[in-house]
């Protein structure tokens, strides 16, 4: 369950949802799942991305009062500034991802599905087959 508060907790839950939803999705029964599965995914990737520009924005400022911060090295300065830059890239490619799911998602509301069953051959009479004049 989400605490909205630990963001450790959290993301340990979304790995274990997004593992069961690969283990889910390795054989589909119900091909009409598949439009509300692309939609939470399209929600999710959106927050995903959200959640990586805030964490690279905690490393983006510089120290202020009271909060905390990395210790003061020029290695420790390098590291926040790589993590700031590769977060806010990621971020900005799982955005561009989930415009690309969107985009299937508006695509899949176009399908309808339906079970196909398997043509019944028609009897054949005699009568039918006979063929005159060959």
């Amino acid at each position: 369950m989400p605490t909205f508060e630990n963001p450790a907790a959290d993301a340990d839950e979304v790995q274990t949802a997004l593992r069961a939803l690969a283990h889910a999705t390795r054989s589909i029964d119900d091909p009409r799942q598949i439009y509300s599965v692309l939609g939470s995914l399209t929600s999710a990737v959106a927050s995903m991305s959200q959640s990586l520009h805030q964490i690279a924005s905690f490393h983006d400022g510089g120290p202020r009062k009271g909060e905390w911060v990395p210790e003061v090295s020029a290695k420790a300065r390098s590291a926040s500034y790589r993590v700031s830059w590769d977060l806010h890239r990621a971020g900005e490619m799982v955005r561009q991802v989930g415009d690309v799911i969107a985009n299937a998602h508006e695509a899949e509301a176009m399908l309808a599905y339906h079970r196909e069953y398997p043509e019944h051959s028609r009897p054949t009479t005699p009568a039918a087959d006979h063929r005159i004049g060959l």
